[in-house]
């Protein structure tokens, strides 16, 4: 693509007559004379003088020199994204339902769906239009699937759980699952708690692999729209995760944890249960929270507390063996 064609897509701002073809995208690092990379942060400002790239894309208020023409966006992170769209167009399946597929009876198929595989849909199950199962893909009774989703290979949605448009369940997601609740019984036994409740995934979610959001034992487990949530999350009976929330790989919820819009919780970080975390909180990787959160806070650290607080915890802890020495010498010089 000519440079000016791909400003223009972009919406980009790039010195007039330059001719220059752009034929792939790529880190600072990596780029070669034909590809455009970009730059977001400033901290990485000195490797361009070493990047071949052909391009670059920065933000509107960029004020430094590079070796190679800018374009000048708005969003350079987000334009870098939408270049590598049209640079790398995953083909899509066929519209089409295989011979090897099982579709029980009562299905409701929009147009343009894609089934896979061995694709196995239950009864009564609802499709919306261009929806994409992949191979071995399972849809339990009563499920309803929104318009554009898309379910990669293994996959699982169960019975009566609702999955919005455009939704993304990434392979071996498990949407529905029964949630953990079990009775103590006086003999020693557990007693199952049957899980009567449902999951609801709104509009532009992404859940990607491995990833368990358990049904609610007598309510709704529920996702809010454009909510992003990684590998291997455990999202328990009964929670509610707002809209426009990211759970990064590993994070926990305990059941009915209420989770805020713009939340930002980091890789491995968990929570006890029946707590509210705010809108707009971040909290760091390995964070636990143990009491429930205001909107807007920075926290992190077991358990979790305001950012600059356990900043200064974790810097005080080096200084441990070397205070515990210094007291031990004190009480032997006291008699203790």
């Amino acid at each position: 693509m000519q440079i000016q064609d791909l400003a223009q897509t972009l919406g980009a701002h790039v010195a007039p007559h330059l001719e220059i073809e752009i034929t792939g995208v790529a880190g600072m690092a990596e780029a070669t004379s034909s590809d455009i990379t970009f730059l977001s942060n400033p901290k990485y400002i000195a490797q361009l003088q070493n990047s071949q790239a052909a391009a670059i894309l920065v933000s509107s208020n960029f004020t430094g020199t590079t070796p190679m023409p800018c374009l000048r966006v708005s969003e350079p992170y987000l334009a870098f994204a939408k270049t590598i769209e049209i640079f790398h167009q995953k083909p899509l399946p066929e519209c089409s339902i295989h011979p090897t597929a099982i579709v029980g009876e009562g299905v409701k198929l929009g147009t343009n769906v894609s089934i896979g595989a061995y694709v196995v849909i239950g009864n009564h199950v609802s499709i919306g239009e261009g929806a994409i199962l992949y191979p071995h893909t399972v849809i339990y009774d009563h499920a309803n699937i929104g318009a554009y989703a898309i379910l990669h290979s293994h996959s699982v949605v169960r019975e009566e759980v609702e999955i919005g448009d455009r939704v993304i369940l990434q392979n071996h997601a498990v949407i529905g699952a029964d949630g953990f609740g079990f009775v103590p019984c006086a003999d020693g036994t557990l007693y199952k708690i049957m899980q009567a409740g449902t999951v609801i995934i709104e509009e532009d979610v992404e859940i990607q692999s491995l990833t368990a959001i358990d049904r609610g034992t007598i309510g709704i487990t529920r996702v809010g729209k454009g909510t992003k949530i990684d590998n291997l999350v455990q999202v328990g009976h009964g929670c509610d995760v707002g809209q426009h929330t990211l759970l990064c790989g590993m994070v926990g919820l305990a059941g009915s944890t209420k989770v805020g819009n713009h939340v930002t919780m980091g890789g491995r970080s968990s929570s006890a249960g029946h707590l509210s975390i705010g809108d707009h909180t971040a909290v760091g990787m390995n964070g636990t929270i143990m009491q429930s959160v205001e909107p807007n806070a920075q926290i992190s650290g077991y358990p979790a507390m305001d950012l600059k607080l356990w900043l200064r915890v974790i810097a005080e802890i080096k200084k441990l063996p070397q205070l515990v020495k210094r007291l031990r010498k004190i009480e032997k010089e006291i008699g203790l």
